[in-house]
């Protein structure tokens, strides 16, 4: 009994002091509230966090536009591109919750040497978190059918090489399925909210049609045609019509439909449709609100979202066929052009300066030395000249010492001296004893001439002495 009440006494005192310091201090206990709201606010924000470890494998030919195309989905303008298998990424960034990841991208390249790479980017594990993008260049639209397959098969091949268990691979093709069944349009509001659908209508699964998802790889597929706008240069120089363009788009859009793959059609060029494929892409593998309708107006800037494509509205396209049909051949009706033999003109190599020089130089050696001055007369060095020629000359000469109009007496003296230089100089060559008898000659006249000039002035100076004093 003792050791009864005493317990009971213990536990009482211990009791009562805590209850009074309890309603005592109520801003302790304001205070243990708050941790407590913290603590399951930071409990809630790790539960909602952004996954990671998220994958876009990027197959397309050689020049397709692949690294370029995901470094605009990341935001960069310089960039290095690599050869066997590139890892870009971008970011992926969540308003609501105010969360921050990134998307891994892996970029294949163009050759099939290296397929086997795609056991990097996508091993076993991570496969349920991989979305396929194949890119189709546009400007080479005969190429494209061919690619799609190429590349579709590639990726079939490396999906059953991961020998991925049987139970696992149905529920990732369900997955696919029922994504492509449960896809419901954008409504007309301003919210862009999906249409409502009744409760008997959410139960209720469109069954897929003939040619839907018969090539089920497990995994979302999109198919992006890039440099859209090359249609234009396509129109002028292959002169293609809408019908050509239609017809391009409905054999994609069968392929779309076998693997129920979405489809855009961009430019990163003209910068369209990038904004709706990153949205597009953050939408299937991270599950963000997407509100973007489809678009089949624009013929650069189609989008057709997973599950909107049926046959029906594909045979729209062929109402505007006029010289084609739907079931022609898509090599028949999309030629690839010949090639154009490109000839190359020989190009010109320039020699140096100065061994140019150096040649001319040889050249000019070798050329006899040509008289300054007026040509030689032949006349004297041949042993029978013709009269005419030397009458001819002597024509020259009196024509030279002529008096012409408006010329003084001593240009006609200038220009009978100057015919006699010429005339003494092309008898005989330089240094021969004609031209030292042609040159006194002149010298001797000239100082006569002087001479004759003196005294006449000293005649006249002389008379008109005379003339003054009578004067």
């Amino acid at each position: 009994m003792a050791t009864t009440g005493r317990s009971a006494l213990l536990s009482s005192t211990s009791a009562g002091p805590k209850s009074t310091l309890e309603s005592s201090n109520p801003d302790e206990e304001d205070g243990q509230n708050l941790w407590s709201t913290i603590l399951s606010e930071v409990s809630t924000h790790s539960r909602s966090k952004l996954p990671s470890g998220k994958n876009v494998l990027v197959m397309g030919e050689v020049g397709s536009g692949k690294t370029t195309l995901v470094a605009k989905l990341q935001g960069i303008e310089e960039y290095m591109k690599g050869r066997g298998l590139e890892y870009l990424y971008f970011s992926v960034h969540d308003d609501d919750i105010d969360d921050y990841t990134r998307c891994n991208a892996w970029v294949l390249d163009g050759d099939l040497y290296h397929k086997g790479l795609q056991g990097v980017a996508v091993p076993v594990g991570s496969i349920e978190d991989t979305l396929l993008l194949i890119t189709v260049d546009m400007s080479r639209p005969w190429n494209a059918l061919d690619s799609l397959q190429k590349w579709a098969a590639v990726a079939r091949e490396h999906i059953d090489k991961l020998r991925i268990a049987p139970e696992k691979l149905r529920e990732l093709e369900h997955k696919i399925v029922k994504q492509f069944q449960e896809y419901a349009e954008p409504g007309s509001g301003e919210d862009g909210t999906p249409q409502r659908r009744s409760d008997e209508e959410e139960g209720v699964l469109l069954p897929l049609g003939d040619n839907t998802l018969t090539h089920n790889l497990g995994i979302p597929v999109v198919v992006v045609c890039t440099k859209c706008d090359a249609i234009s240069t396509l129109e002028k120089e292959h002169d293609y019509r809408d019908e050509h363009l239609d017809f391009i788009q409905s054999h994609i859009r069968h392929f779309c439909l076998q693997y129920g793959a979405s489809l855009l059609y961009t430019s990163v060029k003209e910068m369209k449709n990038l904004d709706v494929l990153y949205k597009y892409l953050v939408h299937r593998l991270y599950g963000f609100p997407f509100r973007c309708p489809a678009q089949v107006v624009e013929r650069d800037a189609v989008f057709i979202p997973s599950g909107w494509d049926n046959e029906k509205k594909i045979a729209i396209l062929h109402e505007n066929f006029q010289a084609l049909k739907a079931d022609d051949g898509y090599e028949d009706v999309i030629v690839k052009p010949p090639v154009r033999k490109i000839v190359h003109e020989k190009e010109i190599q320039a020699e140096d300066d100065q061994v140019f020089l150096v040649k001319l130089q040889s050249l000019l050696a070798k050329q006899p030395a040509v008289t300054a001055g007026r040509p030689v007369d032949t006349t004297s060095r041949a042993p029978t000249g013709s009269p005419r020629t030397s009458n001819r000359s002597a024509a020259a000469n009196v024509a030279n010492a002529m008096p012409q109009s408006g010329q003084t007496s001593e240009g006609v003296l200038a220009n009978f001296f100057n015919s006699l230089l010429t005339k003494k100089a092309g008898t005989g060559g330089p240094g021969t004893p004609g031209s030292k008898l042609g040159l006194s000659d002149v010298q001797a006249e000239l100082d006569r001439i002087s001479n004759r000039e003196t005294d006449s002035d000293l005649s006249n100076a002389n008379d008109a002495a005379t003339d003054g004093p009578d004067t």
